[in-house]
């Protein structure tokens, strides 16, 4: 399970945190519930409180089952995930925007957003880029604590353009490359600096408006 602090630049901290998931299943789809007695060490853990789980109002086939979850599925997809809220440090490094990919099945806690998309590592680059860092600071709610929140609403009105899988290759390679480094603690810093260029290129801005969104 990730959370949202452990939500990084292109990558996560894994806290060996773990959920268990005794599903309900999806008919439409074939996908029977979770069969609490295929897993005895987990039923007897939750055993001991079966008197709550009986009279929950949001269980499933059985008071061992979680409610019915259309979009459980989307959790086992190579998604983009986020914090709800960052805070921005001050210690001159390159720190936010903090979006990563998981390709590893990870399910959130309530403090993380998660965004399904064919074309998520090219949205990733755009969503950790020099240009939406200014546009986020500008544009979402800052927080008491001067913490940014980044609600699902703020996300889903970025206006990113719709370009051919062909165009996003350079985006996607430079992301896979980031990812990469970073894995092995390396600097990527280079390899940022050229998706910040495409993306002012994808938004056909000129030297003097790149110019004037690097000293903001």
């Amino acid at each position: 399970m990730l959370r949202g602090r452990d939500i990084k630049r292109y990558g996560y901290n894994f806290a060996n945190l773990w959920l268990i998931n005794t599903h309900n299943g999806i008919k439409e789809k074939g996908l029977s519930p979770i069969n609490i007695n295929d897993y005895p060490a987990i039923k007897r853990y939750l055993d001991n409180f079966y008197p709550e789980l009986e009279v929950r109002a949001d269980q499933g086939d059985t008071p061992y089952n979680l409610r019915n979850c259309a979009y459980m599925e989307d959790f086992f997809c190579q998604k983009i995930v986020w914090a709800e809220t960052i805070r921005v440090y001050s210690d001159g490094s390159r720190n936010f925007p903090r979006f990563c990919l998981d390709t590893n099945s990870f399910t959130l806690d309530k403090t993380c957003f998660m965004m399904i998309s064919k074309n998520a590592k090219f949205i990733l680059a755009v969503l950790n880029s020099n240009l939406f860092e200014k546009y986020l600071k500008n544009n979402v709610m800052t927080l008491g604590t001067g913490s940014l929140g980044l609600q699902k609403e703020y996300i889903q009105q970025m206006p990113i353009p719709q370009i051919s899988d062909t165009e996003q290759k350079q985006f996607c390679s430079l992301v896979e490359q980031i990812i990469e480094k970073n894995g092995k603690g390396l600097d990527s810093s280079h390899l940022e600096k050229q998706i910040d260029a495409l993306v002012y290129k994808l938004y056909d801005l000129n030297e003097q408006e790149i110019s004037y969104i690097e000293k903001v």
